[in-house]
């Protein structure tokens, strides 16, 4: 284990594994110091714990090789999914996670597949709790690719917890939009063509967006390694985990 402090907030890394809690974590305090814990789980799977709570994010159980065993987790108290292929969208994961207090946030599309679910669309706010959560866009723009996230479809989302502002894309390229997104605070931002960003894509929604920290996930085999590089100078803490 080691630990890395950094000037705005605190980093615990961890080994990438597939048990409940040997997955790389990185620990956050929001303005009231309360704490947020992300869990690089893989690809587009995030784990958050946030005071008390359990929030998962496109929980997959299978990709490839890689196998989360989501009974070992906690119950969610919230679960966000952006969109319905098969490495966001896990109907099996969603039973094993749901529990009496569960709330669903899902696009209308996925809501219609699993039959029940809070529908959200593009530009909707809700505050769950103490959660305010913001629908954004999440789609293609490359000609050639558009029929992968047609716009108006999909969902990315900004979960602002006790003030600290949490930017998950989905699936979706540097689209306009996010010149709109302000005072984020993390950014989870996708890196892999033909289905999402290219890292020159990556680079400007990063300088658009301007996060203090920054994880590109959802790269497959996209070499993502020298993004830190690419955007030293830019006051971005960019930190690359094990979302492949």
């Amino acid at each position: 284990m080691r630990k890395v402090i950094t000037c705005l907030l605190a980093l615990l890394g961890l080994t990438t594994a597939c048990g409940q809690g040997d997955f790389e974590v990185d620990v956050f305090k929001t303005k009231n110091g309360k704490t947020v814990k992300f869990h690089a789980l893989m690809h587009s799977c995030i784990r958050i714990e946030y005071d008390g709570k359990e929030i998962q994010i496109d929980p997959v159980s299978k990709l490839r090789d890689k196998v989360i065993n989501y009974a070992a987790m906690p119950k969610a108290d919230y679960i966000f999914v952006t969109h319905e292929h098969g490495d966001h969208y896990d109907a099996a994961a969603l039973k094993v996670l749901t529990g009496d207090k569960t709330q669903l946030v899902m696009n209308q599309r996925c809501a219609e597949m699993y039959g029940s679910g809070i529908i959200m669309t593009n530009g909707q706010f809700k505050a769950l709790d103490d959660i305010k959560v913001e629908a954004v866009p999440a789609y293609n723009t490359t000609e050639g690719h558009l029929q992968f996230h047609p716009k108006g479809r999909d969902n990315g989302y900004i979960l602002t917890l006790d003030g600290l502002r949490i930017y998950i894309a989905g699936d979706t390229e540097d689209i306009p939009e996010m010149a709109s997104f302000k005072d984020i605070d993390i950014a989870f931002l996708p890196c892999n063509q033909p289905y999402t960003m290219t890292v020159e894509q990556l680079l400007r929604a990063a300088k658009t967006i301007k996060p203090k920290v920054l994880f590109p996930y959802h790269y497959g085999q996209t070499d993502v390694k020298d993004i830190p590089l690419q955007l030293q100078g830019e006051g971005i803490d960019v930190r690359i985990r094990h979302y492949e």
